[in-house]
């Protein structure tokens, strides 16, 4: 049972119109609507709703602000209607910082004390980097906003008892070496040693050298390395960050006496005084890093790659572009300069995202880097589109204390708001002039950003080429205007006078940072600005909502909308339901994420999403994204499967979120296919490879295909989050058995197929194997991923939040 349940409002959304819906459904079913209503903490933070539609000015925040009220009005009236009619919930105004941030600095609780009670902290968060919050010793984890709804709702968390892995810290980092690249050696070195489920925690007497953002890092890239979580236990370092992020005196007292009585608490110093080695802990297996081997980032590398890119077959990080049109330049003008355009240009550059937003060291890195630049005279071009979007607003105030801000706006780097906005898509717009200088010539554009996610069509559609990297980095790319280059070799560019200017006469030394990070950082920077969670901004105290404890739902609103989950729900639950005579719907290969499934980003022009919004007078500029419309189930269905960049394997080598639909052999969209089969009571699976639904904790890839009709996915292999989501949604996973995929069995998803479980959920064992016939005479052996009791318990329910309506109605508490 986790002590709080932390949201962003993108999974959020989704989630209050869940519980707004679950109230209806009770009052339908005879039961007291009251009782949905979250048991523990939920603390919501608005952060994936700003999008850099102004960037490179001084107004862009203020601008950008306007226009992100504009467009979600509707969605932050019902957050605020929700946090009133819930209670124990708490929204954070838009604005203020991202949650992981906000989470950090100022909602983690270390230990909670309700009514002179004491105990730990623990959060699930339905953003996969919610593990931030493990280098403040709190244990926490991404998962879907399903499964979070349900422990809002009191039911526990079941999960297989995972192994831990222990990480030994040693020594210290060499100069110049990093935060970032510290994190990338971590983070090869947890993928090679393998902890898919697992917990790694870190220890060792080279973690005094580590702050407290450089912990936050690590712990943030856990679904990067594939951990639940990389933990970092409470020790002096995190009670002086607490101290530095203006937690009051007692509140720190009591955590730290708490923590010692309860032997949670790690002294490093008390071994060095009395010589005490620390008790060995015990782990499931052990890994060890000295912090003088870690290597800068190795740049000279970067060039090469950049080339086998342009070479390799179409792909994650493979563009096939012919040797002779490798060097191709597109003309253009920019608002009358003449401009070229070659593959590997920098048309994004973006200092933003949780990953490193919250480390000083590496902002205040990139604002000197940007400082020795402007004095050598070096300019980013002016078709760049440059922009930063801090973390918190703390950023803000310890850049212009440190009055180094002035230099990154002279380079472009204005703030254009607080929030998730590159990394998660909300790009906004570039220049006219260089979105048709990238399409007419079919050019490999690149984006460089400081985020911690980078998948295919994600960033921008005409991005094709997305480099993440450290917030220094990000300048000193967007300075050189190109991926394709030796920061050994090749100059960045010109300043006065024509001088060659090298990455190395820019680059800051650890001191220069480490002196600029001492004097600009104070508590009263963290007070200020989280004082405004209380006062919120003019525009959201402005929002006027009903206080009604129903929600009243409005049938032309294209935000929100009731699902139809609950739609013909009795009391008695449905009970297993196999698959008879199915056709695929789609076939995939290996890696698909949560974001081929359901993506976050823009609405494509043609897509049935975008035809949906135009009949319901929507204009094309008023799209928004996917991510922002998740409240409204009509437009997410059409949104499933809606990525650019799919790959089924039913199209023969066409990319597109189209498919065949079986019977007639028509090419239709994916939603389009979907809702035949449905019309003609069919139903749907999907085949696929290796690590299915990977990526981001997305409720609504979940959500989306059992929308369409889909009742089983049969996988080499499922990402853990997403596999427990499909039970959730009333989707069987099945695994083929190892060795075996749709390749080798000779599957080319034509066949249909027939999936037999038992009738009865008591004959159901969790893992059983199950066979799968074609109407081809061929028929295989699957395992059935239902991992615990309690995941069949919902599926046999028809679902997760079936199942909780039924035990709250039954139950008299």
């Amino acid at each position: 049972m986790p002590a709080r349940v932390l949201l962003q409002d993108a999974t959020g959304v989704p989630a209050v119109v869940d519980l707004a819906c679950m109230r209806d459904a009770m009052n339908k079913l005879g039961g007291d609507s009251n009782k949905i209503n979250p048991l523990v903490p939920v603390d919501l933070v608005i952060d994936h709703s700003v999008q850099v539609d102004v960037a490179g000015s001084e107004d862009a925040v203020q601008a950008n602000m306007e226009l992100e009220f504009q467009r979600n009005k509707e969605r932050f009236a019902f957050l605020k209607w929700g946090s009133n009619a819930f209670d124990n919930m708490l929204v954070v105004p838009p604005g203020l910082g991202i949650v992981h941030q906000v989470n950090l600095e100022y909602l983690g609780r270390v230990v909670f004390n309700r009514n002179g009670i004491l105990y730990p902290d623990s959060v699930v968060g339905t953003d996969s980097h919610t593990t931030m919050i493990d280098g403040l010793g709190v244990a926490g984890w991404g998962v879907g906003g399903i499964e979070a709804e349900a422990a809002m709702l009191g039911q526990p968390m079941s999960m297989v008892l995972p192994g831990v892995v222990g990480f030994k810290l040693l020594g210290k980092l060499r100069d110049g070496v990093t935060a970032t690249d510290l994190v990338l050696t971590v983070t090869q070195m947890l993928r090679k040693h393998g902890v898919v489920g697992k917990f790694v925690e870190f220890y060792g007497e080279g973690m005094g050298e580590l702050s407290l953002a450089d912990r936050a890092t690590i712990a943030n890239m856990s679904p990067d390395y594939g951990a639940t979580m990389g933990f970092f236990p409470v020790d002096h370092l995190t009670l002086q960050y607490l101290q530095l992020t203006g937690r009051s005196d007692e509140t720190i007292a009591m955590i730290e006496s708490y923590l010692r009585t309860t032997k949670m608490f790690v002294d490093y110093n008390e071994e060095s005084i009395h010589h005490m080695p620390q008790i060995e802990k015990v782990y499931s297996s052990y890994l060890e890093l000295k912090l003088e081997d870690v290597e800068p980032f190795p740049l000279q590398e970067m060039k090469a790659d950049w080339h086998a890119c342009l070479d390799n077959r179409v792909g994650f990080k493979g563009f096939a572009i012919p040797k002779e049109s490798q060097n191709k330049v597109a003309k253009f003008s920019f608002h009358g300069t003449p401009a070229e355009l070659r593959h590997g240009d920098v048309v994004i550059a973006a200092i933003t995202s949780c990953t490193n937003t919250s480390n000083p060291s590496v902002m205040l890195g990139a604002a000197v880097a940007a400082k020795k630049a402007c004095e050598l005279g070096l300019e980013v071009k002016p078709w760049i589109k440059t922009s930063l979007a801090p973390g918190s607003g703390v950023v803000t105030r310890y850049l212009q204390k440190s009055g180094l801000q002035k230099y990154l706006n002279q380079l472009g780097f204005h703030i254009v708001g607080y929030g998730c906005t590159t990394c998660i898509g909300n790009s906004g717009d570039i220049d006219e002039s260089v979105a048709s200088a990238i399409s007419e010539n079919d050019m490999v554009a690149a984006a460089v950003l400081s985020g911690n996610r980078n998948f295919e069509g994600r960033v921008h559609p005409l991005t094709r080429a997305n480099y993440l990297a450290s917030p220094p980095l990000v300048v000193a790319y967007s300075l050189a205007g190109t991926v394709d280059i030796d920061f050994e070799k090749e100059p960045i560019g010109k300043g006065k006078d024509g001088k060659e200017i090298f990455f190395r006469d820019i680059w800051p030394s650890s001191e220069e940072v480490a002196n600029v990070v001492q004097s600009s950082l104070l508590p009263d920077m963290f007070k200020a600005t989280y004082q405004a969670i209380t006062k919120g901004n003019p525009m959201w105290n402005e929002l006027c909502v009903p206080s009604s404890n129903l929600y009243a739902w409005d049938s032309t609103s294209t935000y929100i909308h009731e699902p139809p989950y609950f739609k013909d729900m009795t009391m008695s639950p449905p009970g297993p339901h196999g698959v008879k005579d199915a056709y695929c719907l789609l076939n995939f290969g290996d890696s698909i994420t949560t974001d081929h499934v359901s993506p976050a980003g823009s609405i494509h022009k043609d897509s049935p999403a975008a035809k949906f919004l135009l009949e319901h007078g929507v204009d094309r500029r008023d799209f928004n994204s996917y991510g922002s419309r998740r409240g409204n189930d009509e437009v997410m269905a059409r949104g499933t499967f809606a990525n650019i960049r799919l790959v089924n394997k039913l199209l023969e080598g066409e990319v597109g979120p189209k498919t065949i639909h079986i019977p007639t052999g028509e090419k239709l969209s994916v939603y389009d296919a979907a809702m035949r089969y449905n019309t003609a009571g069919q139903d749907t699976i999907i085949l696929a490879g290796a690590e299915y639904g990977s990526g981001s904790s997305r409720d609504w890839a979940a959500k989306g295909p059992m929308m369409l009709g889909i009742k089983a996915v049969i996988a080499k292999s499922f990402e853990q989050i997403h596999r427990s989501n499909l039970v959730g949604m009333g989707i069987i996973p099945l695994c083929f058995k190892p060795g075996d995929d749709a390749d080798t069995l000779g599957l080319t998803g034509h066949e249909r197929y027939t999936i037999n479980l038992p009738n009865s959920v008591s004959e159901i064992r969790p893992g059983q194997d199950v066979t799968v016939a074609t109407d081809t005479s061929k028929s295989f052996s699957c395992t059935v991923r239902f991992d615990t009791e309690v995941e069949l318990a919902y599926f046999n329910h028809g679902g997760i939040l079936q199942y909780v309506i039924r035990n709250l109605v039954g139950s008299k508490q």
